[in-house]
């Protein structure tokens, strides 16, 4: 299997944390702190993968990538702010409890699926550029969906979502970035050379969503040690991808 089904299948493979993330949230009462930790080190994992396989040393040279990166920021800046305004700005607040409703539950689903198209995008577009799967992005993608998947789960079962519709979102959430992932190897595909813009629009959006959106979680749940995790994290995937 090689092409869009391959990527399609890779995309899938990253998101399949998302449902194991949400069955854990939904079966077991996990601590704030233990989730903001992994939400630190996924963090870092995103990092060092923007860093290591989107924007590579020498790539930076190329014409129009720190403008590409600007205009992938400034996509997710105003995706987010719409989501936000729409209810869905807490879709990773772990505080959230069963008698209050942290927010509108299709504007929460909307911006994780915001998170996450970008991440399934360069899987595919990775594929397509360098001919093999990046083993330290997918773990990166694996790793941070997980604590995503938890505290999006804790806003929407106390915004009042049934638990089964809970878990059906995330199954179509893994099956839309399934697809994504093909989408990006045949677009990476289509415009050829220029696959190193589209890896840029991606970082850019990626960053902006780490820090906008899970650096600040992680930082108020674990206090001091989330930036040792993101450390770690980016430690991890840094190795990874040295010895690709």
């Amino acid at each position: 299997m090689n092409g869009p089904l391959a990527a399609a299948a890779w995309g899938a493979i990253a998101a399949s944390s998302l449902v194991i993330g949400g069955a854990l949230a939904l079966r077991f009462s996990l601590s704030d702190r233990l989730v903001g930790l992994v939400l630190a080190f996924g963090a870092g994992t995103l990092i060092s993968s923007v860093a290591y396989e989107l924007v590579p040393e020498g790539s930076m040279e190329a014409a129009g990538v720190g403008i590409a990166m600007a205009i992938g920021a400034l996509v997710f800046y105003l995706g987010d702010g719409y989501v936000t305004r729409m209810g869905g700005g807490n879709r990773k607040d772990l505080d959230a409890d069963e008698t209050e409703s942290t927010g509108s539950g299709g504007a929460i689903v909307l911006g994780t699926i915001l998170d996450g198209v970008p991440e399934s995008l360069v899987l595919g577009i990775g594929l397509a550029v360098g001919g093999a799967i990046s083993v330290a992005f997918l773990a990166a993608v694996f790793i941070s969906n997980l604590p995503e998947a938890i505290a999006a789960t804790v806003s929407l079962r106390a915004s009042g979502t049934a638990q089964a519709s809970i878990m059906w979102m995330w199954v179509g959430i893994a099956c839309l970035s399934s697809v994504a992932a093909g989408v990006g190897y045949v677009v990476a595909t289509a415009i050829g050379s220029s696959g190193v813009l589209v890896q840029a629009f991606a970082a850019g959006a990626l960053l902006t969503m780490i820090i906008d959106t899970m650096a600040p979680e992680a930082v108020q749940q674990s206090g001091r040690e989330a930036g040792l995790a993101t450390i770690l994290g980016f430690a991890l995937a840094a190795t990874l991808s040295g010895m690709a």
